[in-house]
């Protein structure tokens, strides 16, 4: 079994709603022809990033939009990870849905590391990571600053998931390059990202997680590393048969853990030197 995950490096459009849902229906119409299985879009790409927005502005989770891009999905037999700021209780999350090959919203997962130091503070931030079962493959999601901290992929993988795949807009990559492959390594787990071009930014990519062969030989686990400014749609594919035997054999995830020793983990005091003013 093999998963062809599409992956597009493109700005998105500040609110224009219309004419996003056109742009990543013609992408969706490209990826089907190169057979790929998912479109991973970046970050809040069906609305744009342009902050504030009110509740009232966000997209409810039934928008005909959504809708379109899910019918879209069932008539090209492609997967996608739909990506928008959505209606929350009180203020507007920062949502991706995965849609099956059929059309049906698999699950949505609001991003939990909302970047309350700059203008994600008017955002309401998520509660949970999800996976779901994408046609026999367990998918999990992260959303751009979740990919900061490890314990985004590790919560992921303790709960099955085998592919994380990043929707993401930022600059800065080559650290957050490094700290993926390192997610892919220690997790066990395929990663891919989207992000989209530009100056300092771009570098959309995809990790194996396998770092070494049967014979114990290193080798290289990058799939993809784009370039910052090339527009447009790569692909990455994951031999799942090969992740599987390598998860059932090597000795990373959840096979050695000593969980005696992680109580401070859980801990929500801050200390110094990372006390903020407007932590929550």
């Amino acid at each position: 079994m093999r998963l062809k995950v599409a992956i597009l490096q493109k700005k998105s459009l500040d609110r224009q709603y219309g004419k996003s849902a056109d742009i990543i229906m013609e992408t969706m119409e490209e990826a089907a022809e190169n057979k790929a299985d998912i479109l991973l879009l970046p970050e809040v790409f069906l609305t744009g990033y342009e902050l504030p927005m009110s509740n009232e502005e966000a997209l409810a989770d039934d928008d005909f939009r959504i809708r379109q891009i899910c019918d879209a999905a069932g008539r090209l037999h492609l997967g996608i990870v739909l990506t928008s700021m959505t209606k929350g209780e009180h203020k507007p999350r920062n949502s991706a849905f995965v849609v099956d090959k059929n059309g049906q919203i698999l699950m949505k997962y609001s991003k939990v590391h909302t970047c309350d130091f700059a203008d994600e503070a008017c955002l309401e931030s998520g509660d949970a990571f999800h996976v779901c079962d994408f046609h026999g493959i367990k998918l999990g999601i992260m959303i751009c600053y979740d990919r900061e901290y490890p314990e985004s992929a590790r919560v992921l993988m303790m709960k099955g998931a085998e592919i994380i795949l990043i929707p993401n807009d930022c600059g800065s990559m080559k650290p957050r390059l490094n700290a993926l492959s390192t997610r892919a390594y220690e997790n066990m787990t395929g990663i891919a990202m989207a992000n989209p071009n530009g100056e300092n930014a771009g570098n959309s990519c995809a990790f194996s997680p396998i770092c070494w062969d049967r014979d114990g030989n290193c080798v290289d686990n990058v799939l993809l590393i784009a370039d910052d400014m090339t527009e447009g749609l790569f692909y990455a594919e994951f031999d799942m048969d090969a992740i599987r035997f390598y998860r059932e054999h090597e000795m990373m995830g959840n096979t050695y853990r000593k969980v005696k020793a992680y109580d401070v983990l859980m801990s929500k005091e801050i200390a110094y030197p990372f006390i903020r003013e407007n932590q929550g």
